[in-house]
């Protein structure tokens, strides 16, 4: 049966397609450490769970408002301000199936064929092909000269009359940078020159290693907080991946349309999955596990930096938040093609399952996520600096 030109051009997911190989390989016995599931570890606190059964013994189970119920936008609202320090309303506020349907819904409502969208690189997978989706252009800016941190001279040369968006993803899937003040300011004022609309993905903002600080552009000025477009949601912070609720906060009159769009296909989130959203935003419990496990996460970057560097031919700048490592493989691209066929050996001699950056933006990278135990890293680790010394 024919199917359309639009999704034959849709490349699948390859974070979701390894660790489906890894599942396969250990369901045949195989002990592979596996480092590409693109979420933490943890459990989802109990609190959170508990909320949400309660909500099903109460017999939450019919539909809510398309875009949410009022009690988590505003708890979204309440969230918002005391982490941006300014404030939004419900109206600014639409909650979505996941961070990534907030995305899609958002693209589809700002973009069409004929329009650029500056994207830049490495990126998260699904950028680029939700972009094209729309018949718009993704514009990709590489990084990898610059330390992976995207400089305002880069967006001044990439900028065209055809320029309607910038996607900002800070700290960022796959690179782990985070942006600084001075560096979104800049680039802020070029997108208020060039009337851009910033897509500002925050989803790891709680995700940040000490010494760097989150910063979100929104933050810069009421005039930049106009153009911008917040995304984030529930599931890396408080391990509720599977609970898919996302959020997007920005211009009521496109959140409005967004409600349109999100009318005709998902309808409303899930309703009891909505009041462990919730409950994820107000209580102090919760907030407590979140810091907690922060700590963890930089302990574990600590350790998959120091082993990273004790194998020759690969390079890493260390990641300032979310839970990823992105080394280079430049040592190594004289014996093979590519990250692809790097990610290939490592799975047939090694059992460790990483993703190869061409799906970044990025062939001569690879992704490490180190949302796994210490001593799988040490493991895993070990075995990679033995496969390739083996060379």
């Amino acid at each position: 049966m024919k199917i359309s030109r639009l999704v034959s051009n849709i490349p699948g997911s390859e974070t979701l397609a390894l660790t489906a190989k890894v599942n396969e390989l250990r369901a045949q016995g195989k002990n592979v450490i596996g480092f590409t599931a693109g979420e933490p570890d943890f459990d989802t606190p109990e609190t959170i769970k508990e909320a949400a059964i309660d909500s099903l013994r109460r017999g939450n189970t019919k539909y809510t408002p398309v875009g949410g119920t009022m009690k988590l936008k505003e708890a979204v609202c309440e969230a918002f301000e005391r982490d941006y320090g300014f404030a939004v309303s419900p109206e600014n506020v639409i909650v979505s199936c996941g961070a990534k349907h907030s995305l899609f819904n958002l693209f589809f409502t700002l973009f069409e064929e004929g329009d650029e969208v500056i994207c830049p690189a490495p990126y998260w997978v699904s950028y680029p092909p939700m972009i094209e989706m729309t018949g718009a252009k993704p514009v990709i800016v590489d990084t990898r000269e610059a330390g992976m941190k995207l400089e305002a001279g880069m967006v001044a040369r990439a900028i065209t009359p055809r320029t309607r968006g910038i996607v900002i993803n800070s700290p960022s899937n796959p690179t782990g940078m985070v942006f600084d003040r001075k560096e979104l300011e800049e680039i802020a004022e070029l997108c208020l020159r060039h009337d851009i609309t910033i897509i500002s993905d925050d989803i790891y903002r709680k995700i940040v290693f000490e010494p760097n600080e989150f910063f979100s552009v929104a933050s810069i000025s009421p005039e930049v907080a106009k153009k911008t477009f917040i995304i984030d949601g529930s599931s890396k912070t408080y391990a509720m991946t599977g609970w898919r609720i996302g959020f997007c906060i920005g211009d009521k009159d496109v959140i409005k349309a967004m409600e349109r769009l999100q009318s005709q296909s998902t309808s409303n989130p899930v309703s009891f999955a909505q009041e462990g959203a919730l409950a994820s935003l107000v209580s102090d419990e919760t907030a407590a596990i979140v810091e907690k496990r922060r700590k963890i996460f930089q302990q574990r970057r600590d350790l998959i930096v120091r082993k990273i560097r004790e194998i020759p031919g690969m390079g890493i700048i260390e990641p300032g938040g979310s839970f990823y490592a992105f080394p280079s493989i430049d040592g190594y691209l004289d014996r093979f093609k590519d990250a692809n066929a790097f990610t290939q050996y490592l799975i047939e001699h090694a059992l460790v399952a990483v993703v190869p950056g061409v799906a970044f933006g990025a062939p001569d990278h690879v992704r490490f996520s180190f949302a796994t135990s210490e001593e799988n890293i040490e493991k895993g680790l070990d075995r990679v600096k033995e496969a390739l010394a083996s060379l």
